[in-house]
This record gives C-alpha cells, structure tokens and sequence, in this order.
C-alpha cells in the first residue's frame, strides 16, 4: 500500500473508533470502517480528476456512480 492509502485507512480507523469506541460490536465497526474507507479513496479520485482531467462530468459522474457527496 502506498502512504496515502495507508493514511486514509487510518482516517477511517479513526472514524470507526469515534463511533464504536469499545470495539464491542466488530461487525457494526467493522461496516462503518469499511463505508468511510471507501468514501475515502472515492472522494480522493475524485480531487484527482478534478485537478489532473478538468472534467466536470467524470467529477460528477464518480460522485453519482457511488452516492459521495461533495
């Protein structure tokens, strides 16, 4: 994994801990990891083709294809 995947990995870590402290529930933290890493990567392409492509349409395409908000 390269440093910035690792460092959104944490952030959502971060996040999954902020709302189920205990780590009682592994699978509710678990899902809220996992949906928070993905919105991650999902948010980081898209600043990625709005910078390198200038395309609104692939920006905004990438946000509808996966519910991100902007």
């Amino acid at each position: 994994m390269n440093e910035r995947i690792e460092y959104l990995a944490l952030l959502a870590r971060q996040h999954a801990d902020e709302l189920h402290p205990n780590n009682l529930d592994i699978e509710n933290w678990a899902k809220v990891y996992h949906e928070k890493f993905a919105e991650l990567i999902v948010k980081e392409c898209m600043e990625v083709v709005a910078k390198k492509c200038a395309s609104p349409t692939a920006y905004n395409a990438l946000a509808e294809h996966f519910g991100v908000e902007e």
